[in-house]
């Protein structure tokens, strides 16, 4: 921003220069919690600007590739550090362009900063391994080699915690980067590509592009068709995912996909109900439900259903919602308005089954559809009553989509096996969580769920830098970010091996026998 509070411009970032210029058009992005406040004017680019950032990648991959990697694990230290220091006003940022309530925007930050300190130090720890031989005079070895040119899209609700995910690793590992981030969070990508650059990154290792979705889909058409990229990195919904995973597909890649969830959360008979309202109302209503981990379905056992509903319904009525800058409130208002508009859309799967509880209304909150208790100026933002939906059943159009708002099922269960068969039966595999007291449920559902994450009495969100993330079926293509776990996604394995014998040695040919007498028997 200026001093004269005139939304700043801001453009692509390639090759170590921020561009002026907008071939794919230009956005306003504002702060939903106050439309009428604008807080940068995005220059987007086009598909060509996308190849271009591509190509600037791949001429300055091979050098970063060459710093060694301890010294590349440095840089990420100064990252982290950095955002440490600017974590007050990035955060501050955050809660602005997107609305987050301004205490889960600080724990995004910390997040950036928890990924960078565990990735510094794996520079020092990009282990090969030293295999042994079956000839003699002759070692095997195994190398860890970056992949080239990642191209990484992210979405908006997350916009700086899941970049940090595949960028921080990434880099790490030797690639060049070319990040679409969302096209309306212009203000926090310019703040975040600046903290990533005056760590010590080289100019053309992280280009970032500002872009619409269709300009970026058609750039990296062009850029692998070119030989430009060597991995995509994509977080988003499921239906673009798998135009992604086609896309490569055709050029024998393997993109690290994380899209999206219809996450459940088990209650089982002898679950401690105040805790599992807990977690239900923080997984199901945190950030407004646009979580890939947000709760989807609670799926309560029917005789702890009547209470569970009570108690649930009583601490959603009572939940702050209102101003993202208080520190009292459980959600702000949606991202922007074309997820408020969707959110809307997915109440009209509610049918007439479904009995709803919650809020004094349902759709946007506004003068004319109040929320008892709201905190703040309702009609400044783009907010939406917290909605819960009882009566849900596996036949029902709504426990079968995502949609990503404060929206949760709720759907009675009999049985355990009935349970895992609601808490699997919508082909989404991201995050699940049982409540329970008896270890062997824990352990069952475990067993039996198809999320790739799984919680036992605790919420569906919450992950932790050092742990791996991702999700399988309509969540994904069983890759796993963060943690050690992600090194696979940026890296090769390469295998060498050195004969020193002096003479071609051939495997399974030339390998030594020793003398066995097989036919000996014990008398």
């Amino acid at each position: 921003m200026s001093g004269s509070g005139t939304p700043a411009r801001i453009g692509s970032y390639i090759g170590g220069k921020w561009r002026d210029d907008a071939p794919g058009g230009r956005l306003t992005s504002v702060d939903p919690a106050r439309t009428s406040d604008e807080v940068a004017e995005a220059l987007l680019g086009d598909a060509a600007q996308f190849v271009e950032a591509c190509r600037v990648a791949r001429d300055a991959q091979r050098s970063w590739a060459a710093t060694p990697a301890p010294v590349r694990g440095r840089v990420v230290e100064q990252i982290g550090r950095l955002v440490e220091a600017n974590a007050h006003a990035l955060a501050a940022l955050v809660t602005r362009e997107i609305g987050k309530p301004l205490a889960e925007s600080r724990g995004e930050v910390q997040e950036v900063i928890d990924t960078c300190s565990f990735f510094a130090g794996e520079g020092r720890r990009l282990y090969g391994q030293t295999v042994p031989s079956e000839m003699t005079d002759k070692q095997l070895f195994t190398f860890r080699v970056p992949v080239g040119v990642a191209a990484i899209v992210t979405a908006g609700n997350f916009p700086v915690a899941v970049p940090s995910w595949y960028l921080v690793p990434a880099l790490l590992c030797g690639n060049a980067v070319v990040w679409k981030p969302a096209e309306y969070t212009p203000a926090i990508a310019e703040a975040f590509t600046e903290l990533f650059v005056r760590g010590g990154l080289p100019d053309g290792v992280l280009n970032t592009v500002l872009a619409g979705g269709a300009a970026t889909f058609d750039g990296l058409a062009t850029a692998l068709d070119a030989g430009l990229v060597d991995k995509i990195g994509f977080t988003g919904s499921s239906a673009v995912g798998v135009r992604i995973g086609e896309l490569a597909g055709h050029h024998l890649q393997n993109p690290c996909l994380e899209l999206g969830g219809k996450n459940p959360l088990v209650v089982m008979p002898d679950a401690d109900l105040d805790l599992a309202v807990e977690g239900a109302l923080f997984s199901g209503f945190g950030t407004a439900g646009q979580r890939c981990t947000s709760l989807g379905t609670v799926i309560v056992h029917e005789s702890v259903h009547d209470e569970f509903l009570r108690r649930y319904a009583a601490a959603v009525r009572s939940a702050v919602i209102g101003d993202p800058t208080r520190d009292d409130v459980l959600y702000g208002p949606m991202i922007n308005a074309r997820f408020l508009e969707s959110f809307e859309r997915h109440l009209d799967l509610v049918r007439p089954h479904h009995t709803l509880h919650g809020s004094t209304g349902t759709g946007r909150i506004t003068a004319d559809n109040p929320r008892e208790g709201f905190a703040g100026d309702a009609g400044a933002g783009l907010y939406a009553h917290p909605t819960i939906v009882d009566g849900v059943r596996a036949e029902d159009e709504l426990y079968r989509s995502e949609t990503f708002g404060p929206i949760v099922g709720v759907a009675a269960f009999g049985t355990f096996d009935q349970a895992v068969e609601l808490a699997n039966g919508h082909g989404y595999g991201l995050s699940a969580s049982i409540y329970t007291s008896t270890p062997v449920h824990a352990f069952r559902f475990r067993e039996r769920v198809s999320a790739g994450m799984v919680s036992v009495n605790n919420s569906t969100s919450g992950a932790e830098a050092h742990l791996p993330f991702g999700g399988n079926g309509r969540s994904g293509n069983g890759s796993r970010q963060s943690g050690v776990w992600v090194l696979d996604q940026f890296t090769r394995w390469q295998s060498m091996n050195w004969d020193y014998a002096g003479k071609l040695q051939k495997a399974q040919m030339d390998t030594a026998q020793l003398p066995a007498d097989v036919d000996f028997r014990l008398p």
